[in-house]
């Protein structure tokens, strides 16, 4: 039998917006939709349609606080992580959101609130890549997360090969990755908004090796592309100057 990505969605009273202006972390208000479900088509199987670059996984309504639980798949090319999705609840809460996601692959993970209070997160965003390496820590006990820079624009071939190495051997061994990127327009992951340069965290939960694609599970929901395929070579554009936690 075929492994298949499934999304359950549950929708969740929440507040904020999710939009992010040019040169800041916070976010334009947007009316809320009011859904009890979301509406989640089909999810193809991940090594027939899934992983082309750019491929929408799971889509849906752009709603603070949606919830999705995703399965992983674990086949000859292509490793993913089952995690608890939730769009983030401000449109300053992507690095709590991102850290949430990635705590989930693991444990119960806590609440945005939670989170955000630990890393210190105000409507300026989240400081540091560093402030979510040490809550990763903190909350799994263990000290397997490290703060990778890449302060290269465009990273070094060096960096580039770190990188993949450590989206591998963190899947490998089911801890997520959380990024923190600069989307400006002209490089942007799907539904971003094509006219503002984007400053934000998200979280790799899988890789296809045949494919050199990553796969994306992004808590702002631009557009509705909440779980969705990158190519490699883009997510190691987006990363400088900032850095990950792996």
């Amino acid at each position: 039998m075929r492994k298949r990505l499934l999304a359950t969605a549950i929708a969740t009273a929440a507040t904020g917006a999710l939009l992010a202006p040019a040169t800041t972390a916070q976010a334009r208000p947007t009316p809320p939709q009011h859904a009890s479900v979301l509406d989640v088509p089909d999810v193809p199987d991940v090594l027939e349609h899934g992983s082309r670059a750019g491929t929408a996984v799971v889509s849906g309504r752009n709603e603070p606080g949606t919830r999705l639980t995703i399965d992983g798949v674990h086949t000859a090319s292509a490793h993913t992580l089952p995690v608890d999705y939730q769009v983030q609840e401000t449109g300053y809460w992507c690095g709590p959101a991102a850290t949430r996601i990635a705590l989930s692959a693991r444990i119960a993970a806590p609440s945005q609130v939670e989170l955000a209070t630990q890393l210190g997160t105000t409507e300026a965003g989240t400081d540091h890549i560093s402030q979510v390496t040490g809550v990763l820590n903190a909350n799994l006990g263990t000290g397997w997360y490290a703060t990778k820079e890449m302060p290269n624009d465009p990273p070094t071939q060096e960096q580039k090969d770190l990188l993949w190495r450590d989206i591998v051997l963190d899947i490998d061994n089911n801890y997520p990755l959380v990024t923190n990127i600069v989307a400006p327009p002209g490089n942007q992951p799907p539904g971003y908004p094509s006219d503002q340069t984007i400053y934000h965290y998200f979280t790799v939960i899988g890789y296809d090796d045949a494919n050199r694609t990553v796969l994306i599970a992004d808590p702002a929901s631009f557009g509705g592309n909440q779980v969705y395929w990158l190519s490699f070579d883009q997510l190691a554009s987006l990363v400088p100057p900032k850095g990950y936690s792996a």
